[in-house]
């Protein structure tokens, strides 16, 4: 597994706290947030994955600093990375994991 950024991985793990049951899992090369057995986002290097639905995937990508999440080369819908500059503040950071539990709080518990 690559190395995590370690302050980014407690800053989401801050800003879940209060999200339900959280578990944390290696994941695509990183480590992933589990809310109620769903996959919610994640630190893989010093990127932050956030996870949205696929209708909501272009609005993510807009967002400073987004790309595409590709794993084995092919990008994975509903998936992307944010580089650490987009993740710059707590307001920045809240906005990006709030849409990832937003969309995981949608689907069925686990």
């Amino acid at each position: 597994m690559a190395v995590i950024d370690e302050k980014l991985a407690g800053r989401v793990r801050g800003i879940l706290a209060d999200s339900g049951s959280i578990v944390e899992k290696k994941m695509f090369g990183g480590l992933t947030f589990m809310v109620s057995g769903h996959m919610c986002c994640g630190v893989r290097g010093d990127d932050l994955i956030v996870r949205v639905s696929k209708d909501r995937q272009d609005a993510a990508m807009a967002e400073p600093h987004a790309r595409p999440f590709e794993f084995t080369g092919k990008p994975l819908g509903g998936l992307v990375l944010v580089a650490p500059e987009g993740c710059e503040g707590e307001a920045k950071l809240k906005n990006l994991v709030g849409m990832a539990l937003e969309f995981v709080k949608e689907l069925p518990a686990k």
